[in-house]
């Protein structure tokens, strides 16, 4: 089984046995219930991990020994999600799957038909949920979180973009024809639980994004983003762990 993944900050990883306390050192000493011996890696969530041994284990704390650290490049193509907040959590769950399917980046975007607003709370709910489904997927990059975003801002976005698909019911173009480019952004806009109006769906293909359907069946805000990730990640080798 590979090892457990904790997340603490550059400057901890930078000794040769690197402490974690705090809710990382709780989860890992007190719910993980690690023990001496046993093999941890420890993440920064920029790219820079270190490989080691627990060596010392006290309540809500414990220490590794480092063995290896290691550098992982940014990826690329670099896949930023934009997805439209929705009611009853269910784009905080998109965050979590999508995070663990390889998303880079979240942007939080208040479309038309949003009921749910953005707010402190729901940043920070997004973050969380980003953080702790990286370290279950054994990422050494967190996704970044950002937002509100105003429609206008996700124009700006597409057109910066290498790639840009809007997922939409009604498009005529299968996801699984896009041509995925090995660099850049690719994002993915991924509208709430009443679609993307047309007016939304008008404006950002005329930025250049690409209305593309998934498939036959309608999928749920929750559910879209991931299976579009997991169809355009398929193009360039990007999976799980990337």
């Amino acid at each position: 089984m590979t090892p457990a993944l904790f997340l603490a900050p550059t400057e901890a990883l930078a000794a040769d046995r690197v402490e974690l306390d705090g809710p990382e050192g709780h989860h890992a000493a007190d719910v993980r219930r690690l023990r001496v011996g046993e093999a941890v890696w420890v993440a920064d969530g920029r790219g820079l991990v270190v490989r080691g041994v627990v060596v010392a284990v006290a309540r809500g704390r414990l220490t590794v020994e480092v063995h290896e650290r290691e550098q992982a490049p940014a990826a690329s193509p670099r896949f930023v999600v934009v997805q439209a907040t929705a009611k009853g959590g269910r784009d905080v769950d998109a965050v979590e799957s999508m995070t663990e399917v390889g998303a880079d980046e979240f942007v939080g975007w208040q479309a038309e038909r949003s009921v749910a607003r953005w707010s402190d709370r729901a940043e920070a709910r997004w973050e969380a949920a980003a953080r702790e489904a990286a370290k279950q997927a054994r990422r050494a990059w967190v996704p970044d979180v950002t937002g509100p975003a105003s429609t206008a801002d996700v124009e700006e976005r597409i057109r910066a973009a290498a790639l840009a698909v809007v997922l939409h019911e009604a498009a005529t173009t299968p996801l699984t024809t896009v041509a995925v480019p090995s660099s850049g952004e690719v994002v993915v806009v991924v509208g709430p639980e009443g679609g993307l109006t047309d007016a939304e769906v008008d404006e950002l293909t005329a930025a250049g994004g690409v209305a593309c359907r998934i498939g036959s069946n309608v999928l749920r805000t929750s559910t879209a983003g991931v299976v579009a990730l997991a169809v355009l990640g398929a193009g360039v080798d990007r999976f799980i762990g990337s």
